[in-house]
């Protein structure tokens, strides 16, 4: 069977390039190897689907450290504005939550998969659930995809969304790269982004903080000189194996990447109480202590952070929880409030793609036409989504950045299939 566009993929950017090329009159085919569409997009945001940003655009190509710029062509045709109206056109209204991040008003991920869904029954969209594709031959005038039960199908342009490594049990484990390289693709070398970060640390060891949660922090990724070159001021966790949490997640990619240039551990910088100077912080503790001299230390700190971290700091300084305010010298509460400002610790690794959020690496954005989504290599070959070397934050800039390369790839191989026919 002989098609316009086939999309290999059924997540966020496979869903949406089905909706653009069959709304640019493509006879459009979607491949889906699982049992379900838009997996990815029902797990995000806590289940409540994330779609977007309403930040300005500008402040959204920032929160894509990985090759946001790419995305300033595409973002011309298509936007995180444009993502807004498309489902709001749909009937799925969204509500708009801290950071900017955008939500359906049902907080269900449902109503925007439905939603989709529905869209690809109304354009005609033919789809194939469990459908593994094996391998796609490319030839001079259309390409081949080769299915798992050995049919074939015929198509003018292919649109592959398939995904990363990231979140293997959505359907991502990497089946593109290999289509990609035989298009005489590049792809750059992946790795975990949005991970949890691993620590040889020995209050990681022991467990002496495991399930510790501070709030509103801010974490530091140290370069060689020992200057930040990152800094993310929201929530972590002390886990059994090192560090997670927002702004661990955020931090991640930063370190991962100074591994992989061959450093052994990496320096963090914590600061528990970053929205207070550290000089007016001991005032009010020598302050506090002159007045109340036979109060426990403990209770005079009481309140700066969660109570097990403040053990814990008070242990690392040999103060016993119950020493008299009096019986503590001014250097070391200036020390404590200096180490609470300034922790620093080493993390050595993270957890491994598999179990990261986002792949970083992918397709070389060299050889992809920004304002088409369209192969430098390949006539009829489109990528979108994760399979790109892209990468944001979390907060719905990876999805923004899934959609709008969805779109421009479905609407582009839907142009070229149409005007190599001759319709």
């Amino acid at each position: 069977m002989t098609y316009d566009v086939v999309v290999i993929g059924g997540g966020p950017s496979g869903l949406m390039a089905s909706i653009a090329a069959a709304e640019n009159d493509a006879k459009t085919l979607l491949l889906e190897k699982g049992k379900k569409l838009g997996k990815k997009l029902a797990i995000s945001g806590g289940g409540r689907c994330n779609v977007t940003n309403r930040l300005p655009a500008e402040d959204v190509i920032k929160h894509i450290p990985g090759n946001g710029k790419f995305l300033y062509s595409p973002f011309a045709v298509f936007n995180n504005y444009d993502i807004i109206d498309f489902f709001e056109g749909m009937g799925v209204q969204l509500k708009e939550e801290d950071h900017g991040r955008m939500f359906p008003v049902t907080n269900s991920a449902k109503t925007v998969v439905n939603a989709l869904i529905g869209k690809l029954d109304t354009l005609g969209v033919d789809v194939r659930m469990n459908t593994p594709v094996t391998s796609v031959r490319y030839s001079e005038n259309e390409h081949t995809i080769i299915l798992e039960d050995g049919s074939k199908l015929q198509t003018k342009s292919v649109v592959i969304a398939v995904g990363g490594r990231a979140v293997p049990h959505t359907g991502s484990t990497g089946d593109g790269y290999a289509w990609a390289k035989k298009a005489g693709h590049t792809v750059t070398e992946l790795y975990p982004t949005e991970v949890a970060l691993t620590s040889k640390e020995a209050f990681i060891q022991n467990k002496r903080l495991q399930g510790l949660s501070l709030r509103d922090i801010s974490l530091s990724v140290l370069n060689k000189k020992n200057k930040p070159m990152i800094t993310h001021q929201m929530d972590m966790i002390f886990t059994h194996f090192g560090i997670s949490g927002p702004a661990v997640l955020r931090c991640s990619q930063f370190v991962v990447k100074e591994l992989m240039k061959g450093r052994e551990k990496v320096p963090m910088l914590l600061d528990t109480v970053p929205d207070r100077q550290e000089e007016k912080l001991v005032q009010s503790a020598l302050k506090a202590m002159e007045e109340n001299p036979k109060k426990s230390i403990k209770n005079i700190l009481k309140g700066l952070v969660p109570e097990r971290f403040l053990d814990y700091m008070l242990n690392y300084h040999d103060v016993n929880n119950e020493h008299k305010a009096a019986m503590i010298s001014k250097d070391v509460i200036r020390r404590i409030i200096h180490n609470l400002k300034n922790f620093r610790f080493y993390v050595h690794g993270s957890l491994p793609l598999d179990k990261a959020f986002v792949t970083g690496g992918g397709v070389s954005l060299k050889e992809v036409v920004p304002k088409t989504l369209q192969s430098k290599q390949m006539h009829g070959l489109y990528f979108c989504g994760e399979i790109l070397d892209i990468h944001g934050y979390t907060g719905g800039y990876n999805i923004t950045s899934a959609l709008v390369t969805g779109r421009l790839a479905g609407m582009n191989a839907a142009n070229e299939a149409i005007h190599v026919t001759g319709i």
